[in-house]
Parts: C-alpha cells; sequence; structure tokens
C-alpha cells in the first residue's frame, strides 16, 4: 500500500495496513535539513521562463525528498506558490513519483480571525451591516471553489480549508454568530470542494469544542488539528464524531518545540493511542505545523514514537 493509498483508507473512515498515515500542514525546515529554501512566489517574480521551469522542478524534487525523507502521505507546500507554478508542479512531481503521493490545496473563503487592528470593526460591520457581510461572505466562498476546481483539475487530491476560527479560550464569533456568518459558506465550500472530486480538511487551531458539532455537519471529510494547547481532547473528539470524520493530529507542538523527548513520547503516544491507529479514520500530524524553531531531531523522534507504536500494536 502506498502513502498515499494509506491515506485514502483513512478518509474513508478505515485502517490501513503498516504505517498510519502522516503528513504535515507545513514543513518550515527545508534549510536545515537540504540546505536550501523552498521555493515561493517572490522568488519567482521577474525571472525567464526557462529559469521558472527549472526552479520549479527542482522545487518540486526538494518536496519529493522531504515526503521520502518522513514517509508523507500528501506533499505539502506548493501552496507557496501563484496558482500557474502550483498546477506545473503537480505535473512535475506526477513524472518524479507517480501515485504515490496525493497533491495538496490550500483553499479557504469563510471568515477567519480578522487581525487584531480590526477584530472590533469586523464585529460591527457583520452586526449593523448585515446584508453586506453576507454579500462578501457568499462572493469570497464562490471565488474559493472556482479556485479549489482549478487545483484540482490540475491534480490536487485533498484541500486544506485554513481559515482559522478559534483563540485557546474559545471562538472568536459566538456559536450563534458561527452558524449565521461562516456555517452555511463553510458547507457551500465543502459541497464546492466535494463535487469536483475532493477531500475537503478543515483546520483550525483553537478551542472549538464549542462549534466542533457545527463544522462536522457541514459535511468535512477531516479536521486538523485538534489543538491540545487549547484543551481540545483527540479522545473526546474521537468519541464524538469519529464515526464521521478522519481526524488529522495532535502531538502537541509546543513539546515538539520545546518539550524534553520524554514530553514529546507522551503526546504522540496519547494522539497515536486515542487518534484512532487501531480503529481507522486518523492521520498522525502536530497540532499546527513544522515551523520554524522546531528541533529537526524533535520531529524525527515524533515519527520513531509512530513506528514503534506501530510494531508493538501489531500493524508493522
Amino acid at each position: 500500500m502506498t502513502p498515499r493509498e494509506a491515506l485514502i483508507e483513512a478518509l474513508a473512515l478505515r485502517r490501513p495496513e503498516g504505517l498510519v498515515p502522516h503528513c504535515e500542514l507545513e514543513f518550515q525546515l527545508s534549510q536545515e535539513l537540504l540546505g536550501t529554501e523552498a521555493l515561493r512566489a517572490q522568488h519567482l517574480e521577474g525571472v525567464s521562463e526557462a529559469d521558472r521551469d527549472r526552479r520549479l522542478h527542482e522545487n518540486a524534487e526538494h518536496w519529493v525528498r522531504i515526503a521520502e525523507r518522513f514517509q508523507w502521505s500528501a506533499i505539502t507546500g506548493l501552496h507557496w506558490l501563484g496558482l500557474e507554478d502550483q498546477l506545473r508542479s503537480f505535473e512535475i512531481i506526477r513524472n518524479l513519483a507517480g501515485e504515490r503521493y496525493m497533491l495538496s490545496a490550500f483553499v479557504d473563503g469563510t471568515f477567519s480571525i480578522p487581525n487584531g487592528e480590526t477584530m472590533v470593526q469586523h464585529v460591527v460591520w457583520l452586526t449593523e451591516q448585515r446584508d453586506e457581510a453576507h454579500a462578501h461572505a457568499r462572493a469570497s466562498v464562490e471565488g474559493a471553489i472556482e479556485m479549489a476546481k482549478r487545483l484540482l483539475g490540475g491534480g490536487a487530491e485533498i484541500v486544506f480549508m485554513c481559515a482559522d476560527y478559534c483563540f485557546n479560550d474559545g471562538p472568536f464569533l459566538s456559536p450563534r454568530m458561527f452558524a449565521e456568518y461562516v456555517t452555511p459558506y463553510l458547507a457551500q465550500l465543502v459541497e464546492g470542494i466535494q463535487a469536483a472530486g475532493g477531500y475537503a480538511i478543515k483546520h483550525t487551531d483553537g478551542d472549538l469544542m464549542p462549534i466542533l458539532d457545527q463544522i462536522v455537519d457541514t459535511g468535512i471529510d477531516g479536521l486538523h488539528s485538534l489543538d491540545p494547547m487549547a484543551g481540545v481532547d483527540i479522545a473526546e473528539v474521537k468519541r464524538l464524531h469519529g464515526d464521521r470524520i478522519c481526524l488529522f493530529g495532535n502531538v502537541n507542538c509546543a513539546l515538539v518545540q520545546a518539550g524534553t523527548p520524554e514530553q514529546i513520547e507522551q503526546s504522540a503516544r496519547y494522539c497515536l493511542q486515542h487518534g484512532g491507529v487501531e480503529a481507522g479514520g486518523f492521520v498522525y500530524t502536530t497540532s499546527n505545523c513544522i515551523f520554524k524553531g522546531v528541533p529537526l531531531e524533535n520531529y524525527e523522534l515524533m515519527l520513531r514514537v509512530r513506528e514503534e507504536y506501530c510494531r508493538e500494536t501489531g500493524l508493522l
């Protein structure tokens, strides 16, 4: 079973053979691992077509090496490029790696937490200009669906929707306001992604428990990141909705950054035990991403724990 096939099984709420599937929303340690940074849109500004194609090939090889090294099921990182360069990169990776890895896209159009300078104005706008706010929400999601269609038509199979909704102490919008201004548009986006043949994965940090049922009811295929720093317990989410969605999570990224080996292993084992390694419908990830400042050896430890656990439980 290839890593991609294992991910497909998990998304179907089944238990794949072998290692539990794994990916990361972002991997920001390219320099530490490979001695070069991943390509971003600004690196291609003003370059010739020949140079662009060369750099896209090098970047595709870069991400395939990372996927091979860490046994990812889905390749991320291409979302840092413009649309046409993402599409070209999908083609290059398929030529390099065949169908071994699922290709990902990052698209969202729903209202996220605004920046600190505009939070109050945003809430006032929602409450005092309701018609305008709904019109904006509709247009934004319609645009996101069109973008998702382009990316899915070009080779992506899984779409991560990354608008953050929650702080560590709860959602930015109350459940009532969320039900009015976010839930119907998230459901529309999910439907559009799935109609175009993609898997729809919702990411949000923070304590999502007050709006968890609403998010699940939109029809998402999976939920990331089940933030333990905000008190989200993967065991409870599995109990509540493990028969409806695939869980992506949730090794505590604060511990992966600065914890002891014992703390990292404890978090990893809790995640593996309660997320669904044996039951299925589970993808092993951190509770956010592998960001700058995470020691590479801590990420590698987290992955060794995955292999040890799968051997201990007879999956390998």
